[in-house]
């Protein structure tokens, strides 16, 4: 074992996280839902979500019997939600291809919808004490740091020479404290600011710590211009529903519920009443309302309409007329529950 294994093992046993709830169980389902949350998204904000798919669905046949409505539905908020759809497909592939037990191999692990290398590394590192190296992106900062590797990670050729290092650093023993402890220095100590070095384990052989080079590593990805595109939003109300529509499956928010999009003029959505066969008048138009992806941001316009006869047609397998508060805990992205709040909140003054 090498002395960079051996103190951060020695470090995550008396230091490191041991009471998250995904944590002290070697059932991988369990373990393969909280990676998959977690990636590209904080300790924090998974906390509550994963608890709450949990009870919804505590096994791989509860997951891939439910319909992709309600595994979005459990999901919405959380966002990036093509990992919702890959887990209640792969679910699906388990019950049909591996009998509804979990696969132990790691080829079969990463031949599942959404999971790579890192990801069923971690699965098989906590759930069968398997030794194979994770790289996620706390893992790619604390060794470019530590091992003073330069350049953005998203490189092949820096993502190469990590995936090598990972590799080489691997114990053969006490994989599970390793792993998670690589996860904890990184999340708790090695941060992208203001990191602990002075608490840090690794700190005597680190050579960013060493060379006063910690705060350039990893190197960032090259910035460009985030373009900004807009959308109007029309708010159907009829009495106390409004209607919103199921987005398609490919796209931003695929499979999700949105409100029906317009258009900048007033004129041109008024004619798309016809298209959904409603009579209706234009009311006010809500603040406007900015959400940022991870490659552009969205300036959304709402645009509400009294409906003073509505299309029965509507209420179908795409578009629904609901309840504010139905609409609210339904399959929606996080902007569209701001503007149901918002309108909540105007209905109750």
């Amino acid at each position: 074992m090498s002395d960079f294994s051996h103190r951060l093992i020695a470090w995550q046993k008396l230091h490191g996280r041991h009471d998250l709830p995904w944590q002290n169980t070697t059932d991988p389902y369990a373990i393969w839902v909280s990676e998959i949350m977690l990636q590209q998204t904080q300790v924090a904000a998974v906390m509550g979500y994963y608890s709450k798919f949990m009870r919804r669905f505590p096994s791989i046949e509860s997951l891939a019997s439910a319909s992709q409505d309600e595994v979005l539905q459990y999901w919405s908020g959380l966002g990036y939600y093509s990992r919702a759809r890959n887990l209640h497909h792969a679910a699906m592939t388990i019950m049909s291809e591996h009998g509804g037990s979990f696969p132990q191999d790691f080829k079969a692990i990463q031949a599942l919808s959404g999971i790579g290398r890192s990801t069923a590394a971690a699965i098989v590192s906590f759930a069968f004490k398997e030794a194979q190296a994770i790289l996620d992106g706390n893992v790619k900062r604390v060794l470019a740091r530590h091992f003073l590797i330069e350049g953005w990670p998203g490189l092949p050729r820096v993502e190469s020479q990590l995936w090598q290092l990972a590799q080489s650093l691997m114990p053969a023993e006490d994989v599970v404290a390793y792993t998670q402890g690589l996860m904890d220095l990184g999340a708790t100590l090695c941060t992208r600011s203001k990191p602990k070095c002075a608490q840090c384990p690794l700190s005597v052989s680190c050579q960013g710590l060493l060379q006063q080079r910690v705060q350039d590593l990893p190197a960032l990805k090259p910035r460009k211009a985030i373009p900004t595109k807009q959308v109007t939003m029309l708010i159907f109300c009829y009495e106390d529903k409004i209607l919103l529509e199921k987005r398609p499956a490919n796209g931003i928010w695929g499979g999700l519920w949105s409100f029906p999009e317009g258009h900048d003029n007033l004129a041109d959505n008024v004619s798309m009443l016809n298209h959904f066969g409603v009579t209706a008048q234009a009311g006010m138009r809500l603040p406007k309302l900015t959400h940022t992806f991870t490659h552009f941001k969205l300036d959304i316009s709402p645009q509400t309409f009294r409906v003073i006869k509505p299309n029965a047609k509507l209420n179908s397998s795409s578009s629904r007329w609901l309840s504010l508060d139905e609409a609210i805990d339904w399959a929606i992205p996080a902007p569209i529950r701001k503007i149901l709040q918002s309108l909540q909140k105007a209905v109750t003054l």
